[in-house]
């Protein structure tokens, strides 16, 4: 499995190209900004993307996601609980200061228990709610995306609509922390980390649970 990482946007959010480095099938994890620049690096990795994967519906994850779909003729999957935010990206956008994409359109849903299958990548979806209502990770061998459930050293915020602190802490209590101790973590902004190094030094999870 290769993976390729994009950070795009105000936000640098990290956008993942995941392949098989046989076939050249992958999925594009949050396609969030930067339609371009994601487009050509699809081309020059010679990835032929069979869908659009979302972590959770916040405006930077989702924004230009539209775009991106329609250009390489790909369904777009979501978790079900976010889709009231990722309709309202334009919204979202507009709060922020940015100039706003055309609203995604979700085909499908990314169910917790369920793998999602993209040629011979399998995604196991995990549902972590908390930084929003639908936030998943999609674990794939030792690898994890997990979008802004976890970072390294950090948690995702918890003070925009549909955010809950104690909630988010069982998420990641339940389901990340229940995953080998050597499963590589790849979350929305900043570095990978692993789920061994959160659980030993993560401040802000035992923070969430006081």
């Amino acid at each position: 499995m290769k993976i390729r990482t994009c950070p795009v946007g105000a936000f640098q959010m990290n956008c993942y190209l995941v392949a098989d480095e046989e076939t050249r099938e992958g999925v594009l994890i949050d396609p969030g900004d930067e339609t371009e620049r994601l487009l050509e690096m699809v081309r020059s990795e010679g990835v032929t993307v069979q869908a659009l994967l979302l972590t959770h519906g916040h405006v930077d994850h989702v924004m230009r996601a539209q775009e991106v779909k329609e250009a390489l003729r790909v369904p777009l999957y979501a978790h079900r609980a976010d889709l009231e935010l990722i309709q309202a990206a334009p919204q979202q956008a507009a709060f922020f200061g940015l100039e706003p994409g055309p609203v995604p359109v979700v085909d499908g849903e990314l169910k917790e228990g369920e793998d999602f299958r993209a040629g011979s990548l399998v995604f196991q979806v995990l549902h972590t709610p908390g930084h929003s209502p639908g936030g998943i990770v999609l674990v794939c061998g030792n690898c994890a995306f997990v979008g802004d459930t976890i970072f390294a050293g950090s948690v995702g915020r918890t003070d925009l609509p549909g955010g809950d602190g104690r909630q988010l802490a069982r998420s990641i209590r339940t389901q990340i922390y229940r995953l080998p101790d050597e499963t590589v973590l790849y979350p929305g902004h900043g570095p990978a980390t692993t789920v061994g190094e959160e659980k030993s030094s993560n401040p802000y999870v035992r923070a969430l649970d006081a």
